[in-house]
Formats: C-alpha cells, structure tokens, sequence
C-alpha cells in the first residue's frame, strides 16, 4: 500500500477536497507502507486538496503521524500549550490563531470547536473514541463540575508570550469509547478499513449537536459506571455536590444509612457527593448512648475528612436530656434532634445552657397531637421542628395532604426526613410509599427551603445510600 492507495481509499470514504479533518491516528494500526508515515500524512493532503486542511493534536507523544504534522514546515501551531494542536493547509491559521484566548482551552474559540463551525470532520485511524479529544470540548462547553484549572502560556495576538489558567480542563479516566453508540444511534459515523485499521469518520458538528444533548440530560454523560473505578466514582461525586449546592436546602444522610464504621461513612458520603452526617447509629449502636470520649473522636474523624455533623439524634425517649446535652456540646455538635413528647419541656432550658439547638420529630403522633405537643413547649428559633412523614404514616395520616396541612408545619420546620414507607411500615425506596415524599420535597422547594433534608433521616431506607441520593436527584427531575 503506498500514497496513491491511501489517498483513493480515504476518497471511497468521503474525504474530498476542500474538507478539514481533524486526525487522530496510530500508524502501527495500518500495517506495511511504502514510504512509511510521511506517505499517509501526504495521502490525507492528497485526499482534501490544496482547499482542505489537515489538523491532529499535538499536546504530548500522540504518535508518529502527529509528530510529523507537527514537524512540517508548512505546519501552523496553534497559541496555547494545553490542547496544542498542529494544522496543514487552507484553514490551518484560522484553526490556530487565537487558541487559549478564551476561559478554556477546549471551549469556544479552540480550534475543536472552529472544526466544527468549519463543518469539519473527525477521522479516528486505527484508534477509538478514547484519543478523540473533541470530546474534552463537550465538557467544557457544559462547565462540568468535575473539570478543574490549568495553568499553562499563551501567545497573544501581538506576540506576547504570558502564563495564563483556563477553566474547565479535563483530568483523570474517561468512558469516551462509550460515547460511540449515540453516534451510531442518529447514523451519524461511519467505519472503513485502511489496511489493518478501522477508520471512523464523523462531522464534528455531529457530535456537537448529540454530545451537547446528551450532556445537558446526564452530566455523567462521560463517566465510567464501574464502582472501582476511583476517577470516575469522585467525578460523579462533584456532579452530586454541585447539584445539592444549586438547591436552597442543606443536604445531610443518616449515618446508619451511610455506613457502620467512619472511614465507610466518609466514603459513602464524599461518593455521594453530600458534605454532612447525622449521628443516630455508628457501628450498630445508638450514638446518644457512646462515651464522651468515644463521640469526639468520631465528629474530630469527620470534621478531618471534611465532613459536617448536623445532628445527633435520639430515637427513643432518652430518661433525662441534660446528660445527652453535655454529651452532644463536649463533642463539639451544636444541634440534637429529639422524639417529641409531652414530658421534654426541660430540654428547651438545658440546651440554651448548653449552646444546643433544639430540633423536635414527631414519633407517631398524629399532626393534631404533634402540633400541639409542639405548641406547649412554647418555642421559639433556633429550636424547631423535624418532620417525619414516615413517623406519619405510622400514626395513619397522608402526611402531605393531612399532616404537613393540619399541624401547620411550615411556620416550624427545619427538617424533613427523607425516607419512605407503606401503610404497613414496610421501608420503600422513595415516591414507592405512602409518605407522599415527592409532594412535600417539591412545596418546600417551592419556598426555598433552606433547612435540612435528611437522607434515611429518622426510618430505614431498603438500599444503599448511593441508591437514596439517586432516588432523591430522580425526584427533582421530575419536579
């Protein structure tokens, strides 16, 4: 196979003159060829006529066909050293010219995205959709949470060589071979051989207009699902923590959900990407019940790992509350969530000596009788109420359209319990019960709420806490 072979057969493919093709290659792929790489560098120039230009990206050792578009005399480089690409031909100072100006290297004005306003077309040669860098450009067009800042030099227009950082670049693993079947879905690639290599042609405006719609549907759109995969596992974290930061309410998750031991918890809850605990069970047991010594070491181990505690919460009606409040304030926790019942008037007292907020959760009462029980302890912020909508379902009340309504919550509320169940106390993954979970997220939404959502808060939740946070996130989307 020699120069005039390729150049044909890159025409049977539908290179013609005039096109501006972005190549990512492996040469080793092709097998045997007369005059070895600098032939099929040719052969492409060939194939898109003196009207047509020929760019790779030549940002690191990507390969001998890149190296050599890069060493050509005739080549242009474009201005900024992240991203760097390498062009030939008629369009090769448009595709260049100004690289690095914009806020990302990869985003507007890059020459990824003048490919595409040039309708260009992108050929993998003997390689797959993991060495196409275009798809860094879908990242940061759509600002993806995990992207991060570089630094790097930058050309300016005048000449002037300066350090400049660019927003939104792309760092560790990728599941870019994943993107292929979006493509081939909408008939948009089509794949040929050269020699002993696949050849996968594509308009990069294509792949702008699927990869751009698909982002804005699944941030993850680009990630890898594959749970041991630690790259992929913190990027999906960061998209789950700027989705909570969007919200007006404070996220947090029950430890028992979370986990048994504190580095399981952390994990669960860093993966998750949810930034704050509430301390009912570690390791089984009921944390009101641990030693001083004990719970401190436990909220220091969060605090270090960065990880607020929201709450110590009780789940029984403790004997006397002021040794519990001593506990939670020599521990450094600064609200404790209590059962509510008639006999706690006290604990209004001893948390102000304390330095301790109160938060009350109804614990099978009906919303008249939490209302007024409520009412009798004649309090007043920061003390509030917690809203159980399970606790409700255990009294026999629709909590949204009876209890949430008739206890008149919504003056007292700090906290709603994310968790779900049947009419018979069966635990269910959320909107699968009788809780009406998905009404009473969406009303306090609608008031900016800013208090706290407990994940697995205050009842059991049949799955992980991963699973609690996806059911959370499907909600939203539905609202």
């Amino acid at each position: 196979m020699n120069r005039q072979d390729i150049a044909n057969a890159l025409r049977d493919m539908g290179l013609k003159n005039g096109d501006t093709v972005m190549l990512h290659s492996s040469m080793l792929s092709i097998g045997n060829v007369d005059g070895g790489a600098d032939a099929v560098v040719d052969a492409f120039l060939d194939a898109v006529g003196p009207q047509g230009t020929l760019m790779a990206p030549v940002f690191g050792p990507l390969g001998i066909l890149t190296e050599i578009i890069r060493k050509r005399p005739e080549a242009v480089i474009s201005t900024c050293s992240k991203g760097t690409v390498a062009a030939i031909g008629a369009n090769a100072k448009t595709l260049c010219e100004g690289h690095g100006a914009g806020i990302s290297v990869h985003g507007d004005s890059s020459p990824y995205t003048k490919l595409a306003e040039l309708d260009g077309i992108i050929c993998l040669l003997g390689v797959d959709q993991d060495r196409n860098t275009t798809l860094h450009s879908l990242e940061a067009l759509l600002e993806l949470p995990y992207l991060s800042d570089t630094t790097g030099v930058y050309t300016t227009p005048e000449g002037v060589t300066e350090e400049k950082t660019w927003k939104y670049y792309p760092g560790p693993h990728r599941d870019f071979i994943g993107f292929e079947r979006f493509l081939r879905a909408e008939n948009a690639i089509t794949i040929h051989r050269l020699g002993n290599a696949q050849v996968r042609l594509f308009k990069a405006k294509d792949l702008f207009t699927i990869g751009l719609r698909l982002g804005r549907q699944n941030p993850a759109f680009a990630l890898c699902d594959n749970p041991a995969c630690e790259a992929c596992v913190k990027q999906r974290a960061a998209i789950s923590r700027d989705r909570f930061q969007r919200e007006a309410f404070r996220i947090t998750a029950s430890a028992r959900l979370a986990g048994k031991y504190i580095p399981e918890i952390i994990d669960n809850l860093k993966a998750a990407g949810i930034g704050a605990v509430e301390l009912d069970y570690l390791q089984g047991k009921a944390c009101a019940r641990m030693s001083a010594e004990k719970l401190t070491a436990a909220v220091q181990e969060l605090t270090a790992a960065g990880i607020a505690v929201s709450a110590l919460r009780l789940q029984y009606i403790p004997e006397a509350t002021e040794p519990l409040l001593k506990l939670a304030a020599a521990a450094g926790i600064d609200r404790v969530i209590l059962p509510l019942y008639p006999s706690c008037a006290d604990a209004v007292d001893l948390a102000q000596q304390n330095g301790i907020r109160l938060a009350f959760a109804n614990c099978g009462q009906t919303s008249q009788l939490a209302a007024r029980d409520y009412a009798a302890l004649k309090m007043t912020p920061p003390h509030s109420f917690c809203f159980s909508a399970t606790a409700f379902v255990k009294a026999g009340e629709m909590p949204f359209l009876q209890s949430y309504r008739i206890g008149r919550f919504i003056k007292t509320i700090e906290q709603l319990d994310i968790a779900d169940m049947t009419w018979n106390e069966e635990p269910t993954r959320l909107a699968r019960g009788n809780a009406e979970i998905k009404e009473l997220i969406s009303i306090l939404r609608c008031h900016n709420f800013s208090g706290w959502f407990s994940l697995g808060g205050g009842a059991r939740f049949p799955g992980t806490l991963k699973d609690a946070a996806d059911d959370l996130f499907k909600l939203i989307d539905t609202m």
